[in-house]
């Protein structure tokens, strides 16, 4: 039995729940990105069913931040899938501030071992300072799932550093997510 695996590329093109931007860089592009490419790697493996929540890079979901984060959880839930990955990217107004990490609901839980494994492999394959799992249940994606849900935060657009490996290599992000859920469900690495 396939493991069904959700992965919303968070944010939208445009002006309605629009994420971060900054230098030359839009959080919704890099998002679409890393989730298609994962979603390919996911698609090619028989081990795995994927769904992604924007199908195409001009995608809009919701007509406000609310209703954009509610429609994505609805197409989880009523899938249904096993498990929720969102995909993002992070800013602050520190520009030193950089690295990713991953947000799950709680701590001892499936998510929040999973995140471990996939962080890891996330960092190894891209370079990315490693920021550990943090505990966030205020994310409205990781509160309303009824599966274990992982919020990815790629690197940060503030921080030239991760610019450069955000800009330059998206395809490692999505490989690192892929070899990470192998290691965690113990399956094999295929061609």
């Amino acid at each position: 039995m396939a493991i069904k695996i959700f992965i919303d590329q968070g944010h939208n093109p445009g002006d309605i729940n629009a994420g971060a931007s900054g230098n030359g860089l839009v959080e919704s592009e890099i998002t679409y990105n890393v989730g298609i490419m994962l979603a390919g790697l996911l698609f090619a493996d028989p081990n795995f069913e994927v769904r992604v929540s924007r199908r195409y890079s001009d995608t809009v979901l919701g007509t406000n931040q609310r209703t954009s984060l509610q429609q994505r959880v609805d197409m989880a839930n009523g899938w249904p899938a096993d498990y929720f990955i969102s995909i993002h990217v992070n800013s602050n107004p520190n520009p030193a501030i950089n690295g990713s990490e991953i947000y799950v609901f709680r701590e001892n839980s499936v998510a929040y071992n999973m995140a471990e494994i996939v962080l890891d492999n996330m960092v190894y394959f891209t370079g990315m300072k490693n920021n550990q799992v943090r505990v966030n249940p205020s994310l409205f994606v990781l509160r309303r799932t009824r599966m274990p849900a992982m919020l990815i935060e790629l690197g940060y657009l503030t921080n030239l550093h991760d610019v450069e490996i955000l800009r330059n290599k998206q395809f490692a992000f999505s490989f690192g997510i892929y070899i990470g859920l192998l290691e965690y469900f113990g399956l094999p690495y295929q061609l």
